[in-house]
């Protein structure tokens, strides 16, 4: 993908990261960070824009964590340097930085009040009682929370607790908001519902939100952009919708979503595409031109998404002449919106397909053990060579 392409908006406002020649609000640059012989993070370097709300996404032990340790002061790199508004970062204390961090955890105070756990932070400061009462109030009318300030956090909801964990972590007004995990305590619905939640508190604030996560779902929801780690490096960094349909990699292509990888050996390049001769799907596939560089001869991988391949029933074979294979359904999974067909190809091979569930009916058009032909267009397939 170019560098062009890497500047697109995406579902949020643009921010600097969107204007060629925008000046980083926090930037990391060449860090490491070893734990003896172990190596954390390993040479990361990383723009971040004023007003993001940015995601660190990868799977446990791939450094995410570390890294935000850092960024908080918390850890202190082995190499490298992390600037904040320009200022150098290493060596500055945590309670010296404006950040501010909200954990996992929550980490509430049990014995005190929705109202003093939000306070507490600015009475260490000093600040003045009437002060603190008004900056309390603007926080917990800001996440809705203002009729529950005489609860103690053990009355609440999980989600309610979030959001106390929330506004006390913006209270004190940090240029930068480091969340850790912020919503993997509370259930499926009520977490999709709080995504957004934060997404609106983040806009109305302006505050720089830097999110880390496990959950591929939630940082598509919530990024502007994501910055998918893996052993300790960034794998590839771009806009959800970037990082989804162009994946760079084999594991990112993998741990974004779902995915179909067909492994091969490009057999012919040209104006019109580029053909990949893949044995375990049995054919030739073909994706369009400009996506890489790869040479005849090179083993490659070409990725295709399953809500990219269409389904039809053996009798309904596709028109076109590339692209297309036959299989046995082997296995179906309903889940309301959606149908999950997976398709076991002569080879053996499984393939995942899914399509939308768009009318209402008890009968399933496509059944177990049937015979089905899969199709997909050149845009479909995103050719990997690592």
């Amino acid at each position: 993908m170019s560098d062009t392409a890497e500047k697109r908006p995406g579902p949020h406002k643009p921010s600097g990261w969107a204007v060629p020649g925008g000046d980083p609000y926090i930037s990391i640059q060449n860090v490491t960070k070893r734990f003896g012989e172990f190596v954390a993070v390993d040479n990361v370097s990383l723009d971040i824009y004023r007003s993001e709300l940015f995601s660190l996404l990868g799977a446990s032990g791939c450094g995410k964590t570390t890294l935000l340790r850092m960024l908080a002061g918390l850890e202190e790199p082995t190499e490298g340097r992390i600037l904040l508004d320009g200022q150098d970062m290493v060596g500055v204390p945590p309670y010296e930085r404006p950040v501010n961090m909200m954990f996992q955890s929550y980490a509430l105070f049990p014995h005190m009040t929705v109202a003093q756990n939000v306070a507490f932070g600015l009475k260490q400061e000093g600040m003045g009682k009437g002060e603190v009462e008004e900056r309390v109030e603007q926080m917990l009318g800001l996440v809705q929370l203002g009729r529950f300030a005489r609860r103690k956090p053990h009355q609440l909801s999980g989600g309610q607790r979030q959001r106390v964990a929330l506004a006390r972590a913006l209270a004190k007004r940090p240029k930068l908001l480091l969340l850790d995990e912020p919503l993997a305590a509370l259930d499926k619905k009520l977490r999709e519902s709080t995504q957004f939640e934060l997404m609106n508190i983040q806009e109305e604030l302006g505050v720089t939100f830097i999110v880390v996560t496990h959950d591929q779902e939630e940082a598509m929801t919530l990024s502007t952009r994501i910055a998918v780690m893996n052993e300790g490096v960034i794998q590839q960094l771009g806009t959800p919708s970037e990082v989804y349909e162009y994946p760079r990699t084999r594991y990112v292509a993998d741990f974004i979503g779902s995915v179909n990888l067909f492994e091969g050996t490009v057999s012919g390049t040209g104006a019109e595409g580029m053909r990949i001769t893949a044995p375990e799907a049995g054919i030739d596939i073909h994706v369009d031109a400009g996506q890489t560089d790869a040479r005849a001869g090179q083993s490659v991988a070409v990725a295709i998404r399953p809500e990219k391949i269409a389904i039809a029933k053996q009798d309904d074979k596709p028109s076109q002449g590339e692209n297309v294979i036959q299989g046995i359904v082997d296995e179906i999974a309903y889940q309301g919106s959606l149908s999950i067909y997976q398709v076991r190809l002569a080879d053996g091979k499984l393939v995942r397909v899914t399509t939308p569930n768009l009318t209402r009916t008890a009968e399933r058009p496509i059944d177990w053990e049937e015979p089905v032909w899969l199709s997909w267009g050149r845009h479909a397939g995103v050719v990997l060579t690592s």
